[in-house]
């Protein structure tokens, strides 16, 4: 095998930036895509890739994406929820391509929620 070169070793640092960052917590944003089987079969899978490439357009390291399961509002779907440190969070819902991106840059990017789209804001509490 031959040996690793420091270009090789920065390719294999930039490509495993991500998870790092996941890793250790690093980020200042995180965008959660509801992906039970209703958001699924609503679109978020279309939303994902539209979000997944804003990310990459933008060049942001500091930004996380995950799934989670049905968030309880099937009718609602497809649903996100945007974490911003130290803000409450914001789920978003009866999302597309075009709505996703404009909350990327207006919320994620500016910090300023999207309240035409946003559900609810600030934590869900049970009782």
């Amino acid at each position: 095998m031959a040996r690793l070169t420091i270009d090789d070793l920065k390719k294999i640092k930039e490509q495993q930036k991500a998870t790092f960052t996941l890793r250790e917590g690093g980020y200042r944003a995180k965008v959660t895509v509801h992906m039970g089987t209703c958001g699924i079969a609503a679109g978020a899978r279309e939303i994902m890739t539209a979000l997944l490439d804003e990310i990459a357009q933008s060049k942001a390291e500091d930004i996380i994406t995950t799934t989670s399961g049905c968030a309880g509002l099937c009718a609602r779907e497809p649903m996100v929820t945007v974490d911003i440190l130290n803000k409450p969070p914001v789920k978003y819902g009866d999302l597309n391509g075009e709505k996703i991106r404009e909350i990327f840059k207006e919320h994620v990017l500016g910090g300023n929620p999207v309240e035409k789209y946003a559900l609810v804001i600030g934590s869900e509490t049970t009782y």
